[in-house]
């Protein structure tokens, strides 16, 4: 079959040809229609990422869209090494295959799976937010932050503060449903009092991270201290991404001094199967929510042109013929 296929850790996957699946016991094999480039994927194609299957060659791709052998449309997720979702089929095991909601585009599927999962998960299970609570999205302006906007407050959200550093994109975030965009230039005290101003009149409940590194730390900071809000019954700060940095200096008094209490959302910390379902309930959602996703959708064929190529904001997505 044709497919993407990375041969060397961090260089660009190449389209070529890669043997053929053949099914096991409890496995299915989707016919491919799209699959989209998420952060997971470059890492898992680089070699970085914690859950990265490094034995080369392999084709790339943790999850898309597709058709089962009885040609019902689906969402998938995990194929089995070393096949991924860039290729014209994928084996899956059965559990890891949910029926796509009726009147989805599946490109436009594929494209709102992994952002949506970022943020479905946590704010349904994970951090379960509660009525009247507000949440605070640190990094809205990419692909997984927008929709976190949309999910928080398709979910009831009472505020949804965020924050970010590409300031022209704030008008779209208004848009999307943002109550209050802080920016990330401002100084770090600034930004910290502007975080403990909005958190102290919104009873914020959940934080959802995409950044980490300094950011991450100011928002910490603002929530503990000897000036911040008091008594707060809790807040879940999710760690999600850690596109500002790995690490975070975090002093010990700034948890005993506030509600917060931090975990993270991913892999490992879902089990495979959660995640699965988890994106299935969110799919139905990007529908009856009419979710906004920008994408950029090119051909397989174009992967070694497409695949380090300015995506404006987009989720890049490969179809597959």
């Amino acid at each position: 079959m044709k497919a993407a296929v990375v041969r060397a850790l961090g260089q660009t996957p190449t389209y070529g040809d890669f043997e053929d699946p053949q099914p096991r016991p409890g496995e299915v094999t989707v016919s491919v229609t799209a699959a989209a480039v998420s952060p997971i994927v470059i890492a898992r194609a680089s070699g970085i990422h914690y859950s990265a299957e490094t034995k080369l060659p392999f084709v790339p791709g943790v999850d898309g869209t597709g058709r089962t052998p009885e040609d019902q449309p689906v969402f998938f997720a995990f194929p089995r090494p070393p096949f991924g979702s860039m290729a014209e089929r994928a084996p899956v095991r059965s559990n890891f295959v949910v029926p796509l909601p009726e009147g989805i585009d599946p490109v436009a599927a594929a494209a709102a799976a992994n952002p949506g999962m970022s943020c479905w998960l946590p704010l349904t299970t994970r951090a379960r937010i509660r009525p009247g609570e507000s949440v605070l999205v640190n990094g809205g302006t990419g692909s997984a932050g927008r929709m976190a906007i949309q999910v928080a407050k398709h979910l009831g959200a009472r505020k949804v503060i965020v924050t970010g550093r590409d300031e022209t994109m704030f008008p779209a975030l208004t848009e999307l449903g943002a109550d209050v965009v802080l920016s990330l230039r401002q100084p770090a005290p600034e930004l910290r009092d502007a975080i403990r101003r909005e958190t102290a009149d919104s009873e914020v409940g959940v934080v959802l991270d995409y950044l980490w590194g300094p950011s991450a730390e100011a928002i910490i900071d603002a929530l503990g201290g000897p000036n911040a809000p008091r008594g707060a019954s809790r807040v879940t700060f999710v760690q999600i991404g850690t596109l500002s940095g790995p690490t975070i200096s975090l002093p010990g008094a700034k948890l005993r001094s506030s509600g917060v209490e931090i975990l993270g959302a991913g892999l490992g910390s879902s089990t495979s199967e959660e995640l699965v379902t988890g994106i299935g309930e969110f799919l139905k959602a990007f529908v009856a929510g009419r979710f906004k996703v920008e994408f950029a959708a090119y051909p397989l064929t174009e992967v070694e042109r497409a695949w380090s190529g300015a995506s404006g904001g987009k989720r890049l997505v490969f179809t597959v013929p």
